[in-house]
């Protein structure tokens, strides 16, 4: 089993992607979740704020059931921004088969885009403690995939992610 992480930038496309390549698994019948991470927020940690030990402290209960779900042959697709490589690093520790996905795209796309309004909230001056903004993004160093996504297509992403998994003969 495979944990398919997908790093970058709010508003770079990880939540798109992982819902595309979900889709694609459902059509392959690969028992697989999306441990995405607003959705696993709201549930694991609805009163959290988003300091560093927040966050840190949220994106370890998603590894825990991250390694829970492995354990028991399931696929993880796991879009997280997770904005440092020590949190990235530690992931990659706990599984056998870790592939990072860096999704790369600019912040002024990604500001454009905008899917939650954080960017907006943040040039108002409503949040802080933003990455990209007041917290940096730290890219990954030697991500085994770099979608650029302001490049190419969600479904030509899939493809990636897909050829990739089949090119290194990681079962899914």
């Amino acid at each position: 089993m495979v944990a398919i992480w997908l790093t970058g930038l709010s508003g770079s496309g990880k939540t798109t992607i992982a819902e595309h390549l979900s889709k694609y698994f459902i059509n392959k019948d690969v028992k697989h979740e999306v441990l995405d991470g607003d959705l696993y927020r709201s549930i694991l940690s609805p009163r959290d704020g988003y300091s560093k030990q927040e966050r840190d402290d949220f994106r370890y209960k998603v590894l825990f059931i991250a390694e829970l779900l492995i354990k028991n042959e399931v696929v993880c697709i796991i879009p997280l921004l997770s904005s440092t490589r020590d949190l990235r690093d530690e992931a990659r520790s706990r599984f056998d088969n870790f592939v990072e996905v860096y999704v790369k795209c600019p912040i002024e796309v990604c500001e454009k885009r905008d899917p939650k309004g954080h960017y907006k909230k943040v040039r108002k001056g409503e949040l802080k403690e933003f990455v990209g903004f007041d917290i940096p993004y730290e890219e990954p160093l030697n991500p085994e995939l770099i979608i650029e996504s302001d490049k190419i297509n969600v479904f030509e992403s899939v493809k990636l992610i897909v050829d990739y998994l089949s090119a290194k003969k990681i079962n899914i």
